[in-house]
This record gives C-alpha cells, sequence and structure tokens, in this order.
C-alpha cells in the first residue's frame, strides 16, 4: 500500500485553517455537476469534523447550500469521522470500499447516527461524472473542445494515475 508521507508532511506546515480551506475549495469545485451536491441538502447546516489521528490534524466543515464551508475548529460537530491519513487515502482514492473501512474500524464515525449513516452511504455511492464537470465548468458549448485538448494532452490519464499511487 502507498502511503501518502508528502501529504503527512504537508499537513504540518500550515495550520489546519488554510488546509480546510483548501480541501473545500477543491471539493466543492469537484461537486460541479455531480449528483452528489444536491444530495448534501439532507445535511444542511450540519458541522462535519474530519480527525486524522497519526497526523494531529483536524479539518471542521459545514454543509450549507449544498457546498462545503471551512467553520471554527472549536465549534461543535454533529458528526466525526476520525482515522489514520493512511485510511482517509484508501478512501478518497477509491482503492479501498468505503464500507470496508468502516466496517473495520480503520476509520469510525461518531455522533449524529442519521447523518453519520448518511455520509458515510453518501461517500460510498460517490461516482465522479468527468463530462457532466467539465459541462458544468466549461459550459455546454466549450466543453468538448476541453475535453478533446485534456485527451490529446494525456492530462486525464496522468491525474488518474496520480489518484491511483
Amino acid at each position: 500500500m502507498n502511503r501518502p508521507l508528502p501529504i503527512a508532511a504537508g499537513l504540518k506546515l500550515l495550520p489546519d485553517a488554510i488546509h480546510t480551506d483548501i480541501m473545500t475549495r477543491v471539493a466543492n469545485h469537484l461537486m460541479r455537476g455531480q449528483d452528489i451536491a444536491e444530495r448534501l441538502d439532507y445535511l444542511e447546516g450540519k458541522r462535519i469534523c474530519l480527525s486524522v489521528s497519526d497526523t494531529g490534524n483536524s479539518f471542521h466543515i459545514r454543509i450549507a447550500r449544498r457546498r462545503l464551508i471551512r467553520c471554527s475548529n472549536h465549534a461543535p460537530w454533529d458528526v466525526r469521522i476520525s482515522g489514520k491519513l493512511e485510511d482517509f487515502w484508501r478512501l478518497a482514492n477509491r482503492s479501498e470500499d468505503p464500507d470496508t473501512l468502516f466496517f473495520n474500524r480503520d476509520l469510525e464515525l461518531e455522533g449524529d447516527t442519521d447523518a453519520a449513516l448518511y455520509l458515510k452511504n453518501l461517500l460510498d455511492s460517490v461516482e465522479f461524472d468527468f463530462d457532466r464537470h467539465l459541462q458544468e465548468v466549461a459550459g455546454p458549448k466549450m466543453a468538448p473542445h476541453v475535453r478533446k485538448v485534456i485527451e490529446r494532452s494525456t492530462l486525464l490519464q496522468r491525474a488518474q494515475r496520480l489518484v491511483r499511487a
């Protein structure tokens, strides 16, 4: 298993608030054109804490208007997901089934039971639709042209290899 050592080192360089800002901006961008954004309505107003035990980091986000927003690390959370960085990495790059990570207690859920289960099931069902995302970001007229440029430049294949690493 590939360990995300460069990420662990990077997490120690800057405050959690900066990492949370980056994470929420990337996630919000990636959710454009995806079904997951509409399914966040159930979690509206919920505060979620991602606690990385082996690096000591804690990321606090709130769901508002189908977006992730950084909130204070001192705000109480409704749901907390905790585990080691490697387990979060396996969840993010889909190298391990989310159900397995939670049932084996590699990642632990606590807090509001209904919201936690909804969040776990939401994470389990995420399927990224690159073409829908591209249409949302570039617009329907430009998306096919941008897709061709990406395919010719092999950026998509490189990104997929990076995620699998």
